[in-house]
């Protein structure tokens, strides 16, 4: 240290040499503590741009169970995977949740998907008829209550008057519209159908009803049901109309009538069509009359089918 005018300076000291690149070996202890093996773990070296270092990453080890899905569906695939877990009953259940949310989803966008969605299945019914007020409502009723359903329309004939008057008429006009088409071989002898037939009866003193017969015929099973839509009143005048119409003579008097209630109707009113004239009167249509009638009989046929046709 030197002394220059009465003031002290010190020399600038030398900077400690930089470790840049270079190791540092570790710090010594005293104490010894025993450290467990290291096992060599393979590593990959990425070289670090501009310097002589390099940074180690340790390498994966090998999913085993990568190499057991394969694309073509073999044992383990991925196809294995849904087939594996299809059969566990929580994951169907959450499955058949998941089709049925779809489904509700696309039928509220589009109503007349819902048609295209539930048609197939093992249940085959042929209505006889090919309206659409009729097949469409038995389609909608048998599909809601089995799920999946093929149903079609053949055009049967019956050989009672047009306007059916009593239960009895209906009863035996809806028959004869399945019976016309198995005998034509329209349909096989065998084949469930289901047919409806409208008719007027007085069930009141001059108090006359539109109802709807709904029947279902199943020779493969044994199984014969009917059941009726509700019924629509008819003022007294139209049918006193139908009836003078109708002559006396006529072949078929004995079933009904030559000339249809829905017939007098659209003639006396304005806006109303004979083929649904049920909602000018109720708010309700023929369709979804019927749909209500073939649903109850879709349950009831459901009960008496077999197990293992369902």
């Amino acid at each position: 240290m030197m002394e220059e005018s009465g003031i002290e300076t010190t020399p600038p000291s030398t900077p400690p040499p930089s470790t840049i690149g270079t190791s540092v070996p570790a710090a010594t202890t005293a104490i010894s503590t025993p450290v467990p093996p290291i096992l060599p773990n393979p590593v990959i070296q990425a070289p670090l741009a501009g310097s002589g270092s390099s940074i180690t990453f340790p390498e994966e080890p090998e999913d085993s169970r990568v190499h057991t899905m394969h694309v073509d569906g073999s044992a383990g695939g991925i196809w294995g995977f849904f087939k594996g877990v299809a059969g566990n009953p929580m994951v169907k259940s959450v499955l058949d949740k998941t089709k049925h949310s779809m489904e509700t989803v696309i039928t509220t966008l589009d109503p007349g998907m819902a048609s295209y969605i539930r048609t197939g299945g093992e249940m085959d019914i042929v209505v006889t008829s090919v309206k659409e007020v009729k097949v469409a409502a038995v389609r909608e009723a048998f599909q809601e209550v089995f799920g999946m359903a093929v149903v079609t329309g053949e055009d049967g004939q019956s050989n009672i008057a047009p306007q059916p008057v009593g239960y009895a008429a209906g009863l035996k006009g809806a028959q004869e519209r399945i019976d016309s088409l198995r005998r034509s071989g329209m349909i096989h002898e065998k084949q469930p159908a289901v047919s409806v037939e409208n008719f007027i009866a007085e069930l009141l003193p001059d108090k006359w009803f539109d109802i709807g017969c709904v029947i279902i015929d199943d020779p493969t099973h044994g199984i014969r049901l009917e059941t009726f839509t509700q019924a629509t009143p008819v003022p007294l005048e139209y049918v006193q109309q139908a009836q003078n119409l109708t002559p006396q003579d006529y072949n078929l008097r004995w079933s009904g009538l030559s000339v249809t209630v829905g017939e007098v109707l659209e003639r006396s009113l304005a806006h109303v069509c004979r083929t649904d004239w049920h909602v000018a009167f109720t708010g309700m249509s023929r369709r979804q009359m019927i749909y209500s009638a073939a649903k109850a009989l879709a349950g009831m046929y459901k009960q008496r089918l077999p197990p293992r046709i369902l």
